[in-house]
Protein backbone atom coordinates (compact mmCIF):
# COMPACT_ATOMS: atom_id res chain seq x y z
CA UNK A 1 0.00 0.00 0.00
CA UNK A 2 1.42 3.22 -1.17
CA UNK A 3 1.17 6.85 1.01
CA UNK A 4 -1.83 7.83 -1.25
CA UNK A 5 -3.49 5.23 0.01
CA UNK A 6 -2.78 5.15 3.56
CA UNK A 7 -4.04 8.60 3.52
CA UNK A 8 -7.62 7.77 2.03
CA UNK A 9 -8.33 4.90 4.39
CA UNK A 10 -7.48 7.30 7.51
CA UNK A 11 -9.37 10.03 5.98
CA UNK A 12 -12.10 7.68 4.93
CA UNK A 13 -12.08 6.17 8.77
CA UNK A 14 -12.56 9.39 10.35
CA UNK A 15 -15.93 9.70 8.39
CA UNK A 16 -16.98 6.78 9.25
CA UNK A 17 -16.34 6.12 12.72
CA UNK A 18 -16.11 9.67 14.50
CA UNK A 19 -13.99 10.64 17.43
CA UNK A 20 -12.71 7.19 17.57
CA UNK A 21 -11.87 6.62 14.23
CA UNK A 22 -10.17 10.32 13.75
CA UNK A 23 -8.02 9.80 17.14
CA UNK A 24 -7.09 6.51 14.92
CA UNK A 25 -6.28 7.95 11.73
CA UNK A 26 -4.62 10.93 13.41
CA UNK A 27 -2.12 8.35 14.45
CA UNK A 28 -2.00 6.61 11.46
CA UNK A 29 -1.34 9.57 9.01
CA UNK A 30 1.42 11.02 11.62
CA UNK A 31 3.07 7.50 11.18
CA UNK A 32 2.94 7.65 7.60
CA UNK A 33 4.12 11.56 7.23
CA UNK A 34 6.32 11.61 10.55
CA UNK A 35 7.83 8.82 10.86
CA UNK A 36 8.53 6.54 7.53
CA UNK A 37 11.90 6.74 6.44
CA UNK A 38 13.27 7.63 2.67
CA UNK A 39 16.35 6.05 1.81
CA UNK A 40 19.03 7.71 0.24
CA UNK A 41 16.87 10.88 0.25
CA UNK A 42 17.67 14.62 1.86
CA UNK A 43 15.74 17.81 2.60
CA UNK A 44 17.84 19.20 -0.53
CA UNK A 45 15.75 16.93 -2.85
CA UNK A 46 12.26 17.53 -1.55
CA UNK A 47 10.63 19.97 -4.21
CA UNK A 48 11.76 23.71 -3.39
CA UNK A 49 9.44 26.00 -1.59
CA UNK A 50 7.69 28.50 -3.51
CA UNK A 51 8.63 31.34 -1.55
CA UNK A 52 6.49 31.11 1.22
CA UNK A 53 6.85 31.41 5.18
CA UNK A 54 7.92 27.29 5.18
CA UNK A 55 10.04 25.11 3.31
CA UNK A 56 9.11 21.30 1.56
CA UNK A 57 10.44 18.28 3.47
CA UNK A 58 10.49 14.52 2.59
CA UNK A 59 8.28 12.22 4.53
CA UNK A 60 10.26 11.23 7.31
CA UNK A 61 11.39 14.36 8.27
CA UNK A 62 10.13 16.34 11.63
CA UNK A 63 7.86 18.71 11.87
CA UNK A 64 9.62 22.51 13.28
CA UNK A 65 8.10 23.17 16.41
CA UNK A 66 5.41 25.29 15.99
CA UNK A 67 4.34 24.27 12.66
CA UNK A 68 1.87 22.47 10.64
CA UNK A 69 1.90 20.77 7.41
CA UNK A 70 -0.33 22.83 4.53
CA UNK A 71 0.66 21.10 1.61
CA UNK A 72 1.60 17.60 -0.50
CA UNK A 73 3.53 16.83 -3.61
CA UNK A 74 3.19 13.05 -4.28
CA UNK A 75 6.12 13.58 -6.57
CA UNK A 76 8.74 15.19 -4.62
CA UNK A 77 11.60 13.37 -2.98
CA UNK A 78 12.30 11.15 -5.78
CA UNK A 79 8.62 9.87 -5.40
CA UNK A 80 8.76 9.17 -1.71
CA UNK A 81 6.51 12.83 -1.48
CA UNK A 82 7.27 16.05 -0.12
CA UNK A 83 5.36 18.44 2.73
CA UNK A 84 5.06 21.74 2.93
CA UNK A 85 5.44 23.09 6.34
CA UNK A 86 4.98 27.01 8.23
CA UNK A 87 4.27 28.37 11.29
CA UNK A 88 0.82 27.96 12.42
CA UNK A 89 -1.98 30.30 12.31
CA UNK A 90 -5.33 31.41 13.15
CA UNK A 91 -7.53 29.84 10.53
CA UNK A 92 -4.95 27.82 8.58
CA UNK A 93 -5.73 24.91 6.52
CA UNK A 94 -3.46 21.79 7.31
CA UNK A 95 -3.20 18.47 5.83
CA UNK A 96 -4.80 14.78 6.97
CA UNK A 97 -1.90 14.12 9.92
CA UNK A 98 -0.65 17.38 10.33
CA UNK A 99 0.47 18.15 14.46
CA UNK A 100 -1.79 20.48 15.91
CA UNK A 101 0.12 22.89 17.66
CA UNK A 102 -0.67 24.11 21.33
CA UNK A 103 -3.60 26.66 21.99
CA UNK A 104 -5.01 25.53 18.65
CA UNK A 105 -8.12 23.46 17.71
CA UNK A 106 -9.49 21.65 14.74
CA UNK A 107 -12.47 23.49 13.42
CA UNK A 108 -13.55 22.21 10.35
CA UNK A 109 -12.52 19.37 7.65
CA UNK A 110 -12.46 18.94 4.05
CA UNK A 111 -12.10 15.38 2.24
CA UNK A 112 -10.56 16.91 -1.25
CA UNK A 113 -8.02 19.69 0.43
CA UNK A 114 -4.27 19.07 0.25
CA UNK A 115 -4.40 17.68 -3.69
CA UNK A 116 -6.83 15.02 -2.28
CA UNK A 117 -5.50 13.81 0.88
CA UNK A 118 -8.10 15.81 3.02
CA UNK A 119 -7.44 18.65 5.27
CA UNK A 120 -8.38 20.48 8.49
CA UNK A 121 -8.45 23.58 9.74
CA UNK A 122 -7.09 25.01 12.78
CA UNK A 123 -7.82 28.03 14.63
CA UNK A 124 -6.64 29.60 18.47
CA UNK A 125 -9.59 28.15 20.89
CA UNK A 126 -11.76 30.43 22.88
CA UNK A 127 -14.45 30.45 24.75
CA UNK A 128 -17.43 28.76 22.08
CA UNK A 129 -15.47 28.09 19.80
CA UNK A 130 -17.04 24.64 17.54
CA UNK A 131 -14.36 21.93 17.16
CA UNK A 132 -14.26 18.81 15.03
CA UNK A 133 -14.03 15.25 16.65
CA UNK A 134 -10.59 14.21 17.77
CA UNK A 135 -9.93 18.11 18.36
CA UNK A 136 -7.59 17.97 21.03
CA UNK A 137 -9.54 20.16 24.05
CA UNK A 138 -6.50 22.77 25.18
CA UNK A 139 -5.70 22.77 28.52
CA UNK A 140 -8.71 24.71 30.81
CA UNK A 141 -11.09 24.41 28.68
CA UNK A 142 -14.37 22.13 28.87
CA UNK A 143 -16.60 20.45 26.24
CA UNK A 144 -20.13 21.75 26.48
CA UNK A 145 -22.15 21.05 23.42
CA UNK A 146 -22.36 18.24 20.65
CA UNK A 147 -23.86 18.92 16.87
CA UNK A 148 -23.77 15.14 15.46
CA UNK A 149 -23.85 16.60 11.94
CA UNK A 150 -21.31 19.25 12.02
CA UNK A 151 -17.53 19.58 10.53
CA UNK A 152 -19.17 17.83 7.59
CA UNK A 153 -21.01 15.04 9.45
CA UNK A 154 -17.82 14.14 11.49
CA UNK A 155 -19.69 15.20 14.13
CA UNK A 156 -18.76 18.83 16.38
CA UNK A 157 -18.10 19.79 19.95
CA UNK A 158 -18.12 23.38 21.37
CA UNK A 159 -15.37 24.32 24.07
CA UNK A 160 -15.76 26.94 26.44
CA UNK A 161 -13.95 28.37 29.52
CA UNK A 162 -15.31 26.75 32.96
CA UNK A 163 -17.85 27.96 35.54
CA UNK A 164 -19.90 27.01 38.39
CA UNK A 165 -23.25 25.45 37.75
CA UNK A 166 -22.01 24.73 33.80
CA UNK A 167 -22.84 21.34 31.99
CA UNK A 168 -20.60 19.73 30.21
CA UNK A 169 -20.42 16.64 27.37
CA UNK A 170 -19.89 12.97 28.31
CA UNK A 171 -15.94 12.75 27.79
CA UNK A 172 -15.19 16.47 28.59
CA UNK A 173 -12.36 17.15 30.69
CA UNK A 174 -13.11 18.53 34.42
CA UNK A 175 -11.01 21.43 35.58
CA UNK A 176 -9.29 21.21 38.68
CA UNK A 177 -10.53 22.34 41.17
CA UNK A 178 -14.25 21.07 39.57
CA UNK A 179 -16.68 17.88 40.55
CA UNK A 180 -19.06 16.13 39.07
CA UNK A 181 -22.35 16.60 41.35
CA UNK A 182 -25.25 15.66 38.76
CA UNK A 183 -26.02 13.56 35.47
CA UNK A 184 -28.53 14.23 32.29
CA UNK A 185 -28.70 10.88 30.03
CA UNK A 186 -30.08 13.17 27.03
CA UNK A 187 -28.16 16.12 27.11
CA UNK A 188 -25.04 17.36 24.46
CA UNK A 189 -27.56 16.27 21.75
CA UNK A 190 -27.77 12.56 23.47
CA UNK A 191 -24.17 12.21 24.32
CA UNK A 192 -25.22 12.62 27.73
CA UNK A 193 -23.89 15.52 29.96
CA UNK A 194 -22.45 16.32 33.47
CA UNK A 195 -23.10 18.91 35.48
CA UNK A 196 -19.90 20.51 37.32
CA UNK A 197 -19.63 22.69 39.91
CA UNK A 198 -16.85 24.11 42.06
CA UNK A 199 -15.54 22.26 45.18
CA UNK A 200 -17.21 22.80 48.12
CA UNK A 201 -18.19 21.09 51.63
CA UNK A 202 -21.85 19.69 51.19
CA UNK A 203 -21.84 19.00 47.58
CA UNK A 204 -23.45 15.57 46.30
CA UNK A 205 -20.73 14.11 44.07
CA UNK A 206 -21.34 11.47 41.14
CA UNK A 207 -19.27 8.14 40.22
CA UNK A 208 -16.21 9.06 38.41
CA UNK A 209 -15.90 12.81 40.04
CA UNK A 210 -12.64 13.99 40.94
CA UNK A 211 -12.17 14.74 44.93
CA UNK A 212 -9.82 17.68 45.05
CA UNK A 213 -7.07 18.06 47.16
CA UNK A 214 -8.65 19.07 50.90
CA UNK A 215 -11.62 17.29 50.73
CA UNK A 216 -13.08 13.89 51.07
CA UNK A 217 -16.03 11.81 49.74
CA UNK A 218 -18.03 10.74 52.91
CA UNK A 219 -21.69 9.53 53.12
CA UNK A 220 -23.20 7.92 50.24
CA UNK A 221 -26.67 7.72 48.74
CA UNK A 222 -27.97 5.36 46.25
CA UNK A 223 -30.54 7.53 44.76
CA UNK A 224 -28.24 10.31 44.41
CA UNK A 225 -27.16 12.04 40.47
CA UNK A 226 -30.12 11.03 38.89
CA UNK A 227 -29.89 7.22 40.20
CA UNK A 228 -26.04 6.83 39.73
CA UNK A 229 -25.53 7.03 43.30
CA UNK A 230 -23.79 10.11 45.23
CA UNK A 231 -20.67 10.86 47.66
CA UNK A 232 -21.36 13.91 50.17
CA UNK A 233 -18.14 16.01 49.87
CA UNK A 234 -16.17 16.85 52.91
CA UNK A 235 -13.53 18.68 54.36
CA UNK A 236 -10.24 16.69 54.91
Amino acid sequence: MNVRQLWKGATTAVVRRGIGAAAAAFALVAAVVLGGTVSGMSVAQAKPAWGGPGKWACSGQPVDAGNVITDHDGAGCGGFGSWYQQPAKDGIWTCSGSPVVAGYVITDHTTYGCRGIGSWRHSLVKDGIWTCSGSPVVPGYVITNHLRAGCGGIGAWQHGLPHDGIWTCSGSPVVAGYVITGHLQAGCDGAGAWFHNIARAGLWTCPGSPVPPGFRATTYQAGGCNGLGAWVLARA
